[in-house]
Formats: structure tokens, sequence, C-alpha cells
């Protein structure tokens, strides 16, 4: 029996030193967030007949995620990485990344990331949550929010390289990108969406991007809806600028979205900032859309205490839409 004991030690010291051959390594992080929220809107739902402006259950909560991350490095000298978070107990951005150095980097997403166009959605500075964080139409979080944002699909492919002031993105999800696994399908079929973009920096604190793409205008759908966005955000001292407009061209008959963003933040320090955004949906056929929100954080250590307000009227373009979110609330990163 000390014979076989010491002949599995053995064969198994033996794997260890023939695995610590690859060059790989195995990250775990982990956020954890406390906060008191305030939501109404101005369809709050209640009983037969009547309406509750403001939605009163529990307004204490909690969130929580752990992020695993594994990277090797490639005999020709790439780099692949693997990462998943699971949030709440539910797996979500789960990425395999290649950095091919020069040649730039391939990665296929299965959760919940943006692809082309999508990674420059909405680029306004912001201290915590950016304008449309909270807004609904029924005060629960569960309802409408702020249209006219573009996108590029969730899951598949996105390329991008980084060449001294320029970068460039492309993405490319398949079939509306719904997740499968490895050798099954899933999804509807239809349209697949594709888009890209590029970011210019001409001088220090200037940063100027353009995107474009094409998504089905809706699920399993072959018809798509053109999405263009275009920034700019400016970096002079502790202040930052940004402004934004996006384009929604929906297919056939339904309104097309223009949406003007802009935002400015001030850095008071290096563990304070401030910020303040304005958001306008021209849906033009119908009432626009408005919203305006600040948001706040303070950094000690790991620990960051944020809070935000926001405040939309005509949410969704739709008259007497209203609906107002405060969140005050800390969080520990480990």
């Amino acid at each position: 029996m000390k014979t076989w004991k010491k002949a599995g030690l053995t064969a198994l010291a033996g794997s260890l030193v023939a695995t610590s051959a690859f060059a790989g390594a195995m990250t775990v992080s982990g956020t954890a967030s406390i906060a008191y929220t305030g939501n109404t809107g101005a369809e709050d739902s209640g009983s037969a007949g009547t309406q509750i402006y403001g939605s009163d259950g529990q307004r204490w909560g909690m969130t929580k995620s752990i992020s695993f991350a594994g990277s090797g490095e490639m005999d020709n000298g790439w780099t692949v990485s693997l990462g998943t978070t699971f949030a709440n107990a539910a797996s979500s951005a789960v990425n395999v990344k290649i950095d091919m150095g020069d040649a730039g980097t391939l990665d296929f997403e299965g959760g919940t990331s943006a692809r082309g166009i999508g990674k420059i959605a909405d680029m306004m500075p912001t201290a915590n949550e950016d304008v449309g964080d909270g807004i609904d139409i029924n005060g629960t979080s569960a309802s409408g929010g702020l249209s006219g944002a573009v996108a590029g699909g969730v899951t598949g492919f996105h390329y991008s390289k980084a060449m001294d002031m320029v970068e460039i993105g492309i993405g490319w999800a398949p079939k509306g990108g719904a997740t499968a696994t490895s050798g099954n399908v899933s999804g509807a079929s239809g349209a697949s969406a594709v888009g890209g973009f590029i970011k210019i920096d001409p001088m220090d604190g200037l940063e100027i991007g353009f995107g474009s793409g094409e998504i089905q205008s809706a699920s399993g759908s072959s018809n798509t809806n053109d999405h263009t966005s275009a920034y700019i955000t400016y970096v002079y001292g502790p202040l930052t600028f940004g402004y934004q407009q996006s384009n929604v061209d929906t297919y056939g008959a339904t309104a097309d979205d223009e949406v003007t963003r802009m935002g400015v933040l001030y850095a008071v320090n290096d563990e304070m900032s401030i910020s303040y955004q304005t958001h306008e949906n021209d849906d033009t056929t119908v009432t626009d859309e408005d919203a305006t929100g600040w948001s706040a954080s303070y950094t000690v250590g790991s620990m960051t205490f944020k809070a935000h307000r926001n405040q939309a009227t005509n949410v969704g373009n739709i008259v007497a839409n209203e609906s107002e979110h405060t969140e005050v609330g800390v969080t520990f990163a480990f």
C-alpha cells in the first residue's frame, strides 16, 4: 500500500512538472454592491382601477459577481485568453480572445458584450451610471426604457486593431447572435448583425469616433435596421466633455430615431468625480423623449461610494410616460 501511494505521488509530481511547462495563468476577481434605490414611473402598476405613482417595495438590494480569466502564450507569440463572469450566480460575458500582436485582436463573445458599432453605443463621460440607467415606464425596471440606442449584436465575433492615433473595430453576430454551445445551433434564422467603428486621437485629450452597421429589425427577420453613430470627447484638465449623435433608420414605416447625448465630467481629485448627462430622441413622427441625469463616485481603497439620479419624460416617445430613478450605494472590489 505504501508503495502504491509513493508511485501515485511520483506520477502526480511528474504530471505537475509537465503541466508547468505551459506559459499560462489564471486570475479571479469579483465585486459586491449594496444599494438603496428609489424608482418611479408615471404608469406604475396598482390594484384594479388605480395607479400608484412610485413603487414602494423592498428598496435595499445587493448584486455580486465573480470573474475568472486565464491566458497562455502560443509558440508564435500570440496570446489566447478565456474569461467568464458569474453575475448573481448566472454565467455571462463568456469570451475567448486571441491577441495576435501587431495583427490585432480577435475575440468570440458568448454572452452580453457588444459587437462592432455596439462598442461605441454610449461614449459619454460619467462618474457612475449613464443617463438611461433605471429609467422605465412602470417603476419596476421591468418595462420600457430610453429608446434609440445603436447596437451591433451580442454573441459573435469582434476584431480590433490599434495603430498609433487610430483604432478600428469590426463585428459580426451571425443570425442575430443567439447563444449556442459548441456543436449546436440556437436562435431564430434571419439577418446577421454586422458593423464597425473607427476612433481617431488627433491630439492629446481629443477623441473622435464614427460607427456604422445593420441589425435585424425583429427576432428572426431577414430585414435590417441601419445604425450610425458619431461622437467627440475632449479632456481639458479635470474636465471631460462629450457629444454624440446616433441614428437608427428602421425598416418599413416605423419612425426613425435620432438621438443626441451630451455629457460633462469633473474629476475633483484622483478619488472623486461628478458628472451630468442629457439625452434627447427625436422619433421623427412622435413626441420627443428627453432625459437628464447626474452621478458621482468616491473611491477609498477597494471601496467605491456611488450615487446617481436620472429623470425622463415621454419615455419610449409616448406622451405622459415619465420616470425617475435614484440610487445610492457602495461597491467592494476584490
